[in-house]
C-alpha cells in the first residue's frame, strides 16, 4: 500500500504552529511533495503551543477525524511533548476512540507512546520511531539516509520487514535556526545491538516506547493527575497482554540521570512486566549520554529475570531512527544483528 495522503496531527506540544520554525515545516513540506503526497494539516495542528496546550480536547478532535477521513493513509504526528495522556477522557469518556478506529498507519514517537497505547487499546497496529518536524523536516541537505531508508519503506509498502543497526550516529542539533540549514550533524561510528543478556534470538510482539512517558502512567511528579487518568482509562496493558511480548524503552532528549533511570527500571519491574516478557530492547541514550551507566542500571535491577535484554537499538530520541511496528510478531537476531517482522 502507497501513502498517497498524510493527515499532520499535534498531539502533543503545537510548537509546529510557531512562526520561529516555520522554515523546517516547509523543507518537510517539500519532502513530502517530491514524493507525490498530499499532505493535510488537521484543523488544530498549526494553532501553536499555547493554544494546544489549553484545548487538549481539540487535540482528540484531531486524530479521531484523521482516523474518520478514509481519504488519509497515514497519521503523522509532528513531534511529541509531554501531555498528551490529558487527551484520555476525550478519546475515552464516550468511547469516541474505540467508534473511530480503523487500521491505518499511525506514527510518531516520543510523548506520542502514550497514544501509541491509546490506539493499542482498540486494536490498531502502529509504527514507532519518526516523527514529521524531528526526521522529515531535518535540517541537511536531505533526510539522514538511515531514517529515510524506514519513511521511504513505510510510505511505499505500509510495512516495515526487517531493522538493522545504522552504520552511524548523530550528535544532536543545539542550533534548530534558519542559519543551521544545509548544514551536517557531526557523525560517529555505531556499534551495532548490543545483547546484555538471555537468548540471542527471540520472538514476539513488540510495545512500549519512551520511558519517561511510561513513567507517567506510574508517577505522578511531573502532572499531577497523569497516574490517576491513566488507571482510570487503563491505559496501560494489564500483565496477561503483555505475556510474550518484547518490551520497547528508550530515553528521551531529557537525558534522564542514572538515578532517575533505575527509578523508572524499577517501576516497570514492580508492576510485573520483566517476569512475562520473553525480552526488551533498548533505543541509544542520545548523544550517547549515561550509556554505560544506563546499560549497569539495567543488569543490575534485571539480573534475576529471565529475559533477552538487547541495547543500542536505532529507535528514539538518539538520531538516525529506524521505524519499529507494534502489534506485529518480531524476531530479534542479535547474532544476525537484525530485527525482522512477519
Amino acid at each position: 500500500m502507497r501513502v498517497k495522503k498524510v493527515g499532520i496531527v499535534s498531539l502533543s506540544s503545537g510548537v509546529l504552529g510557531e512562526d520561529f520554525i516555520k522554515h523546517e515545516l516547509e523543507i518537510g513540506l517539500e519532502r513530502l511533495k517530491q514524493y507525490g503526497i498530499e499532505v493535510e494539516f488537521l484543523p488544530h495542528a498549526l494553532k501553536g503551543i499555547e493554544f494546544l496546550k489549553d484545548h487538549p480536547e481539540c487535540r482528540a478532535q484531531d486524530l479521531l477525524a484523521a482516523l474518520k477521513d478514509d481519504s488519509i493513509d497515514m497519521i503523522l504526528c509532528a513531534i511529541g511533548g509531554d501531555d498528551t495522556y490529558r487527551l484520555l477522557p476525550h478519546l475515552f469518556g464516550k468511547d469516541e476512540l474505540k467508534k473511530a478506529a480503523k487500521q491505518k498507519i499511525f506514527l510518531g514517537f516520543s510523548d506520542t507512546t502514550i497514544n501509541h497505547f491509546m490506539l493499542n487499546k482498540v486494536g490498531i497496529k502502529t509504527f514507532y520511531g519518526q516523527a514529521f518536524l524531528p526526521d522529515i523536516c531535518e535540517l541537511s541537505k536531505e533526510m539522514l539516509p538511515y531514517s529515510k531508508q524506514y519513511f521511504e519503506e513505510l510510505i511505499f509498502t505500509g510495512k516495515v520487514k526487517e531493522i538493522r543497526p545504522s552504520d552511524l550516529w548523530y550528535d544532536e542539533r543545539e542550533d534548530f535556526s534558519v542559519n543551521s540549514i544545509g548544514r551536517e550533524m557531526e557523525s560517529h561510528l555505531n556499534q551495532g545491538f548490543e545483547l546484555l543478556k538471555g537468548k540471542p534470538v527471540f520472538q514476539g510482539e513488540i510495545l512500549g516506547g519512551c520511558l519517561e512517558s511510561i513513567y507517567q502512567i506510574f508517577d505522578n511528579t511531573r502532572y499531577a493527575d497523569s497516574v490517576s487518568l491513566c488507571q482510570q482509562y487503563a491505559l496501560f496493558p494489564q500483565l496477561a497482554d503483555w505475556k510474550d511480548k518484547i518490551l520497547l524503552i528508550e530515553t528521551s532528549e531529557e537525558k534522564p540521570s542514572p538515578e532517575l533511570y533505575r527509578k523508572m527500571i524499577s517501576a516497570l519491574k514492580n508492576y510485573g512486566i520483566f517476569d512475562v516478557i520473553t525480552g526488551a530492547i533498548v533505543g541509544k541514550p542520545q548523544n550517547e549520554k549515561y550509556y554505560d551507566e544506563y546499560k549497569e542500571i539495567l543488569l543490575t535491577e534485571l539480573a534475576d529475570k529471565e529475559i533477552s535484554l538487547v541495547y543500542n537499538v536505532n529507535i528514539g530520541h538518539a538520531t538516525p531512527r529506524c521505524i519499529i511496528p507494534f502489534g506485529i510478531e518480531a524476531e530479534v537476531d542479535t547474532q544476525k544483528q537484525t530485527i525482522t517482522f512477519a
